[in-house]
């Protein structure tokens, strides 16, 4: 690791000449990491999946995980790793991701004028939850941890659900300037906009009091009474959305609002290169558990405001984790497909995960200043169908039974063809005490037109698959 810290003099070469001596380097004096440049070449194969037998394995890869009781993740989800859409090329979501990179090499350069940005685009999704949450200051009771939530391997690890996950580990390495992006995977509900696996790009960068003050060296990074106090305390602040939105206790005015000023003005630059010169913003406090203050970008698009990137200055608990002490930074994490949907016109997030011809050919990296709007290639009628069930007695439909749960096994049985699914109706029987709910489902194919006969046939196996692993009573 010391070795490696003597390499910041480097952060001036290529983003591709740094990534690789990086990954060289990483994997022979910090295995942990598990920074795999290469691509996955290898589909998963699950001999296991959600079962609770702690004598369970899932192969992954090559690699052996036990499963337990907090396994979750199945066969379909397990089927996405390896796919590396972000880095197709011609695919709309490369596209965008190189038109970032090449923004950020442009904004920052060395005195020599090469990037000072290095770039992570493959790394491995199976991370620890030491370092999904732990690292980045999650509360133990926060949400986001929940198995309804996220895809458990076990209860030790899982399917990152942000590339933020990969921030501390690469700043131990040594890095104070870098982009990762590569896809991440959570739990939601089904629609046109959300999907299990999706992309999302971060950076950090972060800067000495040399750097950050210039010529103005009497300028503090932090606050001097907060120096002596830190000698002391080992235990790092607690995370709350009652942070205080001004700036961290440790760090000086001056430092906060310089950090800002750059922050901002990059990011701001990063979204008039795609959306154009004349953009209408706006910047919303907001609250991450990793940053503080933290921000929200929101730009005026076709008369509505969407929301661009969140972003903030890095708690220093992280920083002091990785061995960053006496770094102030700033990061920002964005996702792809929601910015895509919006640039090229795609009006729904399977679109990406599709290999027809017909669209992927409508995109080109040759000129990435050029994006392509989508063009449709059929429109293919709609099947509904509604699905009812009873619930088994003593199950409540709040608490007894998790939405995502269905979510899934209906993907793992019927695939994409399901384009929707609403939840309808809930009530509870006052004489049997049973709870019921009827989901609506939207049967769409992406390709061709989907018959009544070949709908009603998914949708058998998925009211099937229903009783089998939920022991519900079909109405």
């Amino acid at each position: 690791m010391l070795i490696l810290r003597q390499w910041r003099h480097l952060k001036g070469a290529s983003g591709t000449g740094l990534t690789n001596c990086l990954t060289t380097q990483i994997g022979q004096y910090d295995s942990k990491l598990n920074l795999q440049e290469n691509s996955i070449k290898h589909r998963c194969m699950a001999t296991s999946v959600g079962a609770a037998d702690p004598k369970g394995v899932l192969q992954i890869n090559g690699q052996t995980y036990p499963t337990d009781d907090w396994t979750n993740v199945t066969p379909k989800i397990l089927s996405y790793l390896g796919a590396n859409k972000h880095v197709q090329r011609n695919h709309p979501l490369s596209i965008l991701r190189q038109r970032i990179v090449n923004y950020f090499y442009a904004a920052y350069r060395n005195s020599r004028g090469n990037p000072l940005f290095s770039v992570y685009d493959q790394l491995s999704p199976i991370v620890t939850v030491e370092q999904n949450f732990d690292n980045l200051l999650f509360p133990t009771d926060h949400v986001s941890r929940a198995r309804s939530d996220c895809y458990y391997i076990n209860r030790h690890q899982l399917l990152r659900a942000h590339t933020t996950a990969h921030q501390a580990d690469l700043i131990a390495c040594g890095l104070d300037n870098f982009l990762v992006a590569g896809e991440v995977y959570r739990r939601d509900e089904i629609d046109s906009t959300h999907y299990p696996v999706f992309h999302q790009l971060d950076a950090v960068r972060l800067l000495t009091k040399e750097t950050l003050f210039g010529r103005n060296q009497d300028l503090e990074i932090f606050e001097n009474d907060w120096q002596l106090k830190s000698k002391t305390s080992a235990i790092p602040e607690t995370s709350s959305k009652c942070l205080d939105q001004t700036k961290q206790v440790c760090h000086t005015l001056e430092a906060v609002k310089l950090m800002e000023h750059e922050m901002k003005d990059v990011l701001v630059g990063l979204a008039r290169d795609l959306f154009g010169t004349q953009l209408e913003y706006r910047w919303v406090d907001t609250y991450f558990p990793f940053t503080q203050p933290s921000w929200e970008l929101e730009v005026l698009f076709k008369g509505n405001w969407l929301e661009v990137l969140g972003c903030g200055i890095m708690r220093h608990e992280i920083l002091q984790r990785s061995g960053a002490h006496n770094n102030i930074g700033y990061a920002f994490g964005l996702g792809l497909e929601r910015l895509a949907m919006v640039l090229f016109d795609i009006p729904d997030i399977r679109l990406f995960w599709s290999n027809d011809s017909g669209f992927l050919n409508q995109f080109s990296e040759e000129n990435l200043q050029k994006l392509s709007k989508y063009k449709p290639i059929s429109v293919y009628p709609q099947c509904t169908n509604d699905l009812s069930f009873w619930l088994p007695l003593g199950v409540e439909v709040d608490t007894g039974f998790a939405c995502n749960d269905f979510y899934d096994l209906v993907r793992t049985v019927a695939g994409d063809v399901v384009e929707q699914i609403s939840l309808i109706d809930r009530f509870k029987n006052r004489k049997t005490g049973k709870s019921s709910l009827c989901f609506r489902i939207v049967y769409r194919h992406m390709e061709r037109t989907l018959t009544q006969a070949e709908v009603n046939d998914i949708h058998k196996r998925i009211a099937d698959a229903c009783v089998e692993n939920f022991r519900v009573e079909i109405r």
